[in-house]
């Protein structure tokens, strides 16, 4: 197992992972887009375990690096040094946020074959990219727990998704291999597998806005890893991306 995570964009999504990596034992070197300084809270916050620095930085010191940005940002991960690394990525695609992106549109790849491509040296391996960052905190679990969920990893590399099955496990999740990032679509935005399994049934009558910050506030569902293979398997590839909102 690694002992540190380099994060490459320090949001809701790797904020959350880092509270988790943390908690674990693990150390953290956080980065986003404008400077190490403007991590200071969240870094105290963290504790000593944690540190900010550049995205370079980042990805120089991390065992295991973390993607978490926005896909339209993909073009700045330090393809040099990632070089030789696992990468997990965390992306989604959105074309009213990122831009249209044709090979995607057309499903010619999803969008970890492209973060791949743009990582000729690096293992990529999609991961944390079905669940909202309130329930990826609150479902967290230790290993054996009878109400541990299971989420979804896919990528080309064997031994990189070995390391990415052992991550999830010390964060407090069991994996479920969903095959190559060829195959990562299963996981994807439009899919059974992404959401709504890890938020549960929504109260009756709620209207979109109402819905919304519902979703931001449930403490979320357990999803088996029965389940995740039943919901992965039974998915139907439609159109790329989904609305942001």
């Amino acid at each position: 197992m690694p002992t540190t995570l380099g994060f490459i964009g320090s949001g809701m999504i790797g904020g959350t992972l880092a509270r988790l990596a943390v908690t674990a034992g693990l150390d953290v070197v956080l980065a986003n887009s404008r400077a190490p300084h403007t991590l200071a809270g969240l870094v105290t916050e963290l504790g000593s375990h944690t540190r900010a620095a550049t995205p370079a930085e980042a990805a120089e010191a991390g065992d295991l690096v973390v993607a978490a940005i926005p896909l339209k940002a993909y073009g700045r991960l330090p393809a040099d040094i990632l070089a030789g690394k696992t990468v997990i990525d965390t992306t989604n695609y959105y074309p009213e946020r990122d831009g249209h992106i044709g090979a995607l549109d057309s499903n010619e790849l999803t969008s970890s074959e492209l973060v791949q491509r743009h990582l000729p040296g690096a293992h990529v391996v999609k991961a944390f990219n079905n669940l909202g960052f309130h329930q990826l905190l609150t479902l967290a679990r230790p290993s054996g727990t009878p109400d541990r969920s299971a989420l979804p990893v896919a990528g080309d590399d064997a031994t990189a998704k070995q390391q990415a099955t052992e991550l999830l496990d010390v964060l407090g999740y069991d994996a479920v291999d969903l095959g190559t990032l060829a195959d990562s679509w299963r996981s994807g935005p439009n899919t059974a597998l992404y959401g709504f399994p890890y938020l549960g049934q929504p109260p009756a009558g709620l209207d979109a806005e109402e819905l919304q910050h519902w979703a931001a506030q449930s403490p979320g569902v357990h999803v088996s890893a029965q389940r995740v293979k039943e919901l992965a398997e039974a998915a139907v590839r439609g159109p790329a991306g989904a609305s942001y909102s």
